[in-house]
C-alpha cells in the first residue's frame, strides 16, 4: 500500500517545516501552494531527504476545481494517510472577506473534498490560531449559528450580520475565522471517526516565520506580547512542525476533535490571575 501525505502552504514557513518533518512518514508527499516557483523550490529542496517521493502541486484551496484535481492525484498515487493544512492568510494580507474565504471556507472545502478518501488511520491537522483564545471569543447564539456551516450559501453575509461592522477589522475577522476552524474541526472529527480517521486543529502562538514577522512589523501589540510570553521568545516553525508530526502519527491515535495550543504559554499568562504581571517581570 502506497501512503500519501499532503501539506498545504508548503512553500515556506510552518508549511515547509511540516513538509520536512513528514518526508519519512509517507511514501508520496504532495506539497501544495499557490506560488508555482516557491513550491517547486520547496519540493526540490526536500527531494531525497526522506523516504517520500516529493511532488509540488499548485493549488488555491478556495478553488473547487483545483481541489478536485488534488483528489484525483491522491487517488492515482495511493491511500491518503496524512494532511497538514497549514495554508492561510493573516490580518495584514487581505480584507475581512478574503480572510474568511481562505482561512475558514478554504479549510471546509479542503476537508469536504478529501473526506471520501479518508480511511482507518487517516489523520488531518488544520491550522487555527491562538487569536480566539487570547481574545476570549465566545459567540452568542446568532454568531454560533452563522459559523455552523462555512459552506452554506451567503455564509459571509450571515457572519457580517451576526458580528456586525466590527468584523471588517481584519484582526477581528482573523480571530473569528480561526475560531470557526476550531469549531469546524470538532464537527469534522465526528464525521471522520465513523471510518477510523481523525482530525485536530493546531493553534500556533507567535512563531518566527516570514508571515509572522510581517504581522509583527504592522502590529506593535504583537511585539509586546513576545515579552509577556513565559518562555520569553517567539517559537520556531520546526517546533510547531514537531507537534504536527506527532498529531499525524500513530502515537496520537486517540487524539481527535481537539485544539492543540502551541504558544509558549502566552495565553496562560494573559488569562491566569497574576500571570501577566509575572510574565512582565
Amino acid at each position: 500500500m502506497t501512503t500519501v501525505g499532503i501539506v498545504t502552504g508548503a512553500g515556506r514557513g510552518m508549511g515547509f517545516a511540516c513538509a520536512r518533518r513528514l518526508t519519512d512518514s509517507v511514501d508520496r508527499l504532495l506539497l501544495v501552494d499557490m506560488d508555482p516557483e516557491t513550491v517547486a523550490a520547496a519540493a526540490a529542496e526536500l527531494s531525497g531527504t526522506g523516504r517520500a517521493v516529493v511532488e509540488p502541486f499548485v493549488l488555491d484551496v478556495t478553488d473547487p476545481a483545483g481541489l478536485a484535481r488534488l483528489v484525483d492525484r491522491v487517488r492515482e498515487l495511493g491511500t491518503l494517510r496524512s494532511i497538514a493544512h497549514v495554508a492561510g492568510i493573516s490580518p495584514t494580507m487581505a480584507d475581512w472577506r478574503r480572510i474568511f474565504s481562505v482561512d475558514l471556507v478554504g479549510t471546509a472545502l479542503l476537508a469536504q473534498a478529501l473526506r471520501p478518501l479518508a480511511t482507518a488511520g487517516t489523520a488531518m491537522v488544520c491550522f487555527a490560531s491562538m487569536a480566539p483564545t487570547l481574545a476570549s471569543l465566545e459567540p452568542d447564539a446568532t454568531t454560533a449559528a452563522a459559523l455552523e456551516d462555512p459552506l452554506r450559501e451567503n455564509f459571509l453575509d450571515e457572519i457580517y450580520e451576526a458580528v456586525g461592522p466590527a468584523i471588517e477589522h481584519t484582526g477581528a475577522a482573523y480571530a473569528w475565522a480561526k475560531y470557526g476552524v476550531q469549531r469546524f474541526v470538532k464537527h469534522e472529527a465526528v464525521r471522520l471517526g465513523a471510518v477510523g480517521a481523525r482530525v485536530c486543529s493546531l493553534s500556533p502562538g507567535l512563531i518566527d516565520t516570514p508571515q509572522g514577522r510581517q504581522e509583527a512589523e504592522n502590529n506593535a501589540h504583537l511585539s509586546a506580547l513576545v515579552t509577556q510570553t513565559p518562555l520569553a521568545r517567539t517559537g520556531t516553525a520546526d517546533e510547531v512542525a514537531a507537534v504536527v508530526s506527532f498529531l499525524l502519527s500513530d502515537d496520537a491515535s486517540f487524539l481527535n476533535g481537539t485544539d492543540i495550543l502551541v504558544d509558549g504559554g502566552i495565553c496562560a499568562a494573559v488569562h491566569t490571575s497574576g500571570g501577566l504581571s509575572a510574565a512582565r517581570s
